[in-house]
């Protein structure tokens, strides 16, 4: 797939369907969030949404932020996070290193410093390993703002941390006292 442009939207028609809306082209996902590629392909093309197995390829295989995964077999594809459809990704535990990063827009701030990091209307709260990506998660909402999450503490404290295919820490909130804004 040459075309980057198609390429990208690809993609976000495919975080679209595999995170948010599987029924905009009549697709079910099972309840960890897979669809048979061969099914998806179908279901978009009736949608007037072609794209081919190559295509998906390069998507799943050159999208920056890994938002895909194919199963083992290659023969089911889901999103790796960011679901606010209700799916069980099946993600272990993890320990989580010492300290995350969330990414966000100075705009929101306040509010979060007052009242925590919530999922909103996706299953978990996505946290960063390193403040790079954390600035480009923010910078797509307006000036970025990072905050700080002690995850070690949480951790600690019994909040329990899982850590997606594409490498997004995930937790279901971040009470305030765990957070602090990196200036």
């Amino acid at each position: 797939m040459p075309d980057e442009k198609r390429a990208v939207k690809v993609s976000k028609f495919l975080s679209l369907v595999l995170r948010h809306q599987p029924e905009a082209v009549g697709i079910t996902l099972d309840e960890a969030g897979w669809v048979d590629v061969d099914v998806l392909i179908a279901a978009c093309a009736a949608r007037g949404r072609r794209f081919s197995r190559a295509e998906l390829d390069h998507v799943v295989a050159n999208n920056n932020k890994k938002r895909f995964a194919y199963s083992d077999d290659g023969r089911r594809i889901r999103a790796s996070q960011g679901h606010s459809v209700q799916v069980e990704l099946g993600l272990p535990a993890a320990t989580p290193p010492a300290v995350l990063y969330h990414g966000t827009a100075t705009a929101t701030l306040p509010l979060i410093l007052r009242e925590g990091l919530k999922p909103m209307s996706r299953q978990d709260v996505h946290l960063s390993a390193d403040l790079e990506t954390a600035v480009r998660v923010g910078a797509r909402h307006g000036r970025p703002a990072v905050l700080v999450v002690d995850a070690a503490g949480l951790a600690a404290a019994g909040h329990t941390f899982r850590v997606s295919a594409n490498g997004v820490w995930l937790t279901d909130l971040v009470p305030p006292r765990w957070l602090r804004h990196q200036p």
